[in-house]
Order: C-alpha cells, then sequence, then structure tokens
C-alpha cells in the first residue's frame, strides 16, 4: 500500500497540473547536484516549479490528472525524468533552458544529445599511432605540413548514441565538448499538445528576422496593389503624390511643385538642341 508521502505527493502533482497551463518532461541524469540546485533557483524566479519523483508516481499524476494527451508525456520519459511546471509557453522555456546550459566534455557511457561532428580541417597531432586512433573512431586524416589534417568532416556519434571510452578520449585531445551541463528538456505539453524538444528549437535572431522580411514583403505588396491600411497610409500618399508630380511635369503643368522641375526639364533640353546645332 502507498505511504502517506507518496499518496500526498501524487495529489500535489495533480494539483500542480492543473494549475500550470505548461508541463514539460526533463531529464536530469548526469546532472550534477551543485548545478541542478542553481537551474532550480533560476527557474523559481521565472515561476517555473521542478518536482523530482519516482517514474511510477509521474506516471499516475500524469493519468489522474486526466488532461487531454497529458498521459502522453510517460512515453517521453528518459533515464532520470522530472517535470517541470510552467506558465510561460513552451517556446519560451525552452529558451530559457538552453540559456541555463554550459559545455562539457563527454565521459564513457554518456549518450550523444546530437550528432557530434569533427569538421575538416588542420590538427595538432604529429604522424604516428593517433592515425590508427582517429581511423578507430571513424575520422580520416592525411599529412599536411608534417602535422595530420582531417579529410573531411566525420560525425562520429548520432544523437542518442552511447559514447564509448575511445571517442570521449579522443573528443578530449580534440577539445571537443559536445555535452550540455544543464536541464535536458525532453517534451513539452500545452493545452492537450505534445511538443518534442527538437520542435521548439528556434533560432530568435532567425525568426526575428523572417517576420521584419514577411512585413516588408507585405507593406511593399499593399502599396503596389494600392490595399490601404494604418500602416501603408503615409506611403501610399508618398507614392501618388510622386506619380502625380511625375506626370505634371511630363505634362507640363506649372505649380508650385512642378515649376522648378519643369523649367530644368526646359533648360537642360535646350541646351541638348544648343549642342547638337553646334551654336555658340
Amino acid at each position: 500500500m502507498p505511504s502517506e508521502a507518496k499518496l500526498s505527493l501524487v495529489k500535489s502533482l495533480i494539483k500542480d497540473m492543473k494549475e500550470f497551463p505548461v508541463v514539460a518532461v526533463v531529464d536530469i541524469e548526469s546532472l550534477p547536484a551543485q548545478q541542478f540546485q542553481k537551474m532550480r533557483a533560476t527557474l523559481r524566479k521565472k515561476d517555473v516549479k521542478i518536482v523530482v519523483a519516482r517514474k511510477k508516481l509521474l506516471t499516475l499524476a500524469l493519468k489522474e490528472a486526466k488532461k487531454p494527451q497529458m498521459d502522453q508525456l510517460e512515453a517521453k520519459y528518459k533515464r532520470m525524468p522530472a517535470l517541470l511546471f510552467a506558465k510561460s509557453n513552451p517556446f519560451a522555456l525552452y529558451a530559457t533552458i538552453q540559456k541555463n546550459k554550459s559545455d562539457a566534455p563527454a565521459k564513457a557511457g554518456n549518450i550523444a544529445p546530437k550528432d557530434i561532428v569533427i569538421k575538416e580541417g588542420p590538427t595538432n597531432f604529429v604522424p604516428g599511432p593517433i592515425i590508427s586512433e582517429l581511423a578507430a573512431v571513424g575520422i580520416k586524416t592525411k599529412v599536411d605540413s608534417g602535422k595530420l589534417a582531417i579529410v573531411q568532416d566525420a560525425v562520429v556519434a548520432k544523437e542518442g548514441d552511447e559514447i564509448s571510452a575511445a571517442l570521449a578520449s579522443m573528443l578530449k585531445r580534440l577539445d571537443v565538448k559536445p555535452m550540455e551541463i544543464g536541464l535536458n528538456l525532453v517534451a513539452v505539453w500545452e493545452d492537450g499538445f505534445v511538443f518534442d524538444a527538437k520542435t521548439l528549437a528556434i533560432d530568435e535572431d532567425e525568426f526575428r528576422a523572417t517576420i521584419v522580411q514577411a512585413a516588408q514583403w507585405a507593406t511593399n505588396l499593399s502599396v503596389e496593389v494600392v490595399y490601404p491600411t494604418k500602416d501603408n497610409a503615409n506611403l501610399l500618399i508618398q507614392k501618388a503624390f510622386r506619380n502625380a508630380k511625375a506626370a505634371a511635369i511630363e505634362a507640363a503643368y506649372l505649380c508650385d511643385d512642378t515649376k522648378e522641375s519643369i523649367l530644368a526639364k526646359a533648360d537642360a533640353q535646350a541646351s541638348a538642341v544648343k549642342a547638337k546645332a553646334k551654336m555658340e
């Protein structure tokens, strides 16, 4: 029979699931206690709550909460899951977690968080046994100016692969730090939808630039087809004025706005005729 403490924890989890609009699964395996406490404090400032419990208790709470599709988060558990409860949107939550991560070297047995790619180019290694050691982890080399150079980009581990001792050692020698110290966001639930972490990985600068470009294209199109809005009214008036002025100048219609341009045009035409006729 479950203990009172466990029942109380499940009730607390269910309450949080009903109170917070966003629920996320994170993996805290290999996260040092000091970094975990630091991250917990950082999240608390942003009204994000993290709860660590046994998988069975987390699963029970997900099912008992009876919110649409929330129980699908169970399939997203990693080795050591925990739940996050947030009031911000999933994208903001993902960005917060990513910004509080730091790079770290790989250790034997670690799981690659993403594809680990070794870029082509020179190294500081001199030819020797290191050639076969590099080849053993899938890195092809050649001798260039007395040093080894990597011939082409090499994917030495795919996302989700377990990193071997040999690969961990080689990555350290290459000064490659593929691991990240911090919470590993796995999936997020909001309003009946479950988002994988990859879906939330948006380059904010690129996204902002795309929105700005789309707005510019929309403005240009609305001006071109003369579709008036409060945002393009000034541009339409300016365009209409330029077109009207150009037509007036072409028709030699004198007014305060065209007289200087018409006189300048007439002077230029007279000068051209004079030059053509070779008149002094």
